[in-house]
């Protein structure tokens, strides 16, 4: 009498997608729908580095086109709600599409750019309700998101390095944050190269850990996304958090991992800190400017998109 079959026990990836909602950091489409992740997110920078793919070049060629028209910021526009609507055919929900960072302290021109960017979806045939828009966490960017919510117009707010970000955007009343990871450790080893962050330690892990406790804590609505990962270490101590977006190859390290993965976040843990109450402008901006690591992370990040968003221009005009 034959065995019954066996199943194997799921990998780590597995097992992190029934702790978190696993999302992909990436602009790769292939990749994508490799991975199987329930959301995407894109930034200039990936999409920058997916258009280099000869695959992709019906993608370019028509933001060529659109570019020669009107322009190459709106080719720009044409690119990413292009790769937007590919990917969109791939995950089940979301794809979080980048505002130009170059908007990032103009409120009207950050509400006017989103919609447009859902403007061009929705003419795709698809609804503002599968569509993320990633705006950078300053005052300004704040703002527009609290206007864009009021319309149906879903924000991810990014480039987040403290707990005084995160609370201004709960108050505005948007649906994700994307509170960042490798960038904050990046910081600190800069400033400490011979200080152990492994693990636990890691101050980007903290700083998350942190932010999703302060959150629940209050039961606010607003969803935390762990993102910018440099290792599998820094995903497997952020396990529980409510959305972790993580590079496609980063996903296929953790699933070759044969230690098992286990909660690391739980509901109920409590914040370390003492409620921030109601920000105002002139509080936020204090307690952004008071910390150094979180306002340089913030105007390195902005340039960095808004030098990759140039690039893509460039691109469209050659």
């Amino acid at each position: 009498m034959s065995k019954p079959a066996t199943t194997a026990a799921p990998n780590p990836l597995e097992q992190l997608r029934k702790l978190s909602t696993v999302v992909a950091d990436t602009g790769d489409i292939e990749a994508i729908a490799r991975v199987q992740p329930t959301d995407a997110t894109t930034n200039p920078s990936l999409v920058l580095a997916a258009a280099g793919n000869p695959a992709y070049q019906t993608l370019i060629n028509a933001a060529r086109d659109e570019a020669g028209r009107k322009g190459a910021a709106a080719g720009v526009d044409q690119l990413i709600v292009g790769f937007g609507s590919e990917i969109l055919a791939q995950v089940p929900r979301w794809v979080s599409t980048e505002v130009d960072a170059r908007l990032s302290f103009d409120t009207p021109a950050t509400i006017a750019k989103a919609r447009s960017l859902i403007a061009r979806y929705e003419a795709l045939g698809l609804g503002r309700e599968r569509v993320l828009i990633k705006i950078a966490s300053t005052w300004e960017g704040i703002r527009a998101a609290n206007v864009l919510e009021a319309e149906g117009i879903r924000c991810n707010m990014t480039l987040i390095f403290c707990l005084p970000q995160a609370v201004a955007c709960a108050q505005a009343g948007v649906t994700l944050i994307s509170p960042f990871v490798g960038r904050i450790l990046d910081w600190h080893k800069a400033q400490q190269p011979d200080e152990d962050f492994d693990g636990a330690r890691d101050p980007g892990v903290i700083s998350v850990r942190g932010i999703h406790h302060y959150f629940r804590a209050r039961a606010i609505s607003t969803l935390v996304m762990g993102a910018s990962f440099r290792n599998t270490g820094e995903i497997r101590c952020l396990a529980g958090c409510d959305l972790l977006t993580i590079a496609p190859k980063l996903m296929d390290a953790l699933a070759a991992e044969s230690e098992p993965l286990i909660a690391a976040i739980e509901d109920g843990e409590s914040p370390d800190c003492a409620d921030l109450g109601q920000l105002s402008e002139s509080r936020f901006r204090n307690l952004l400017n008071d910390d150094a690591m979180a306002s340089d992370r913030l105007a390195d990040g902005i340039r960095r998109f808004a030098q990759d968003q140039l690039k893509l221009e460039r691109l469209l005009a050659a």
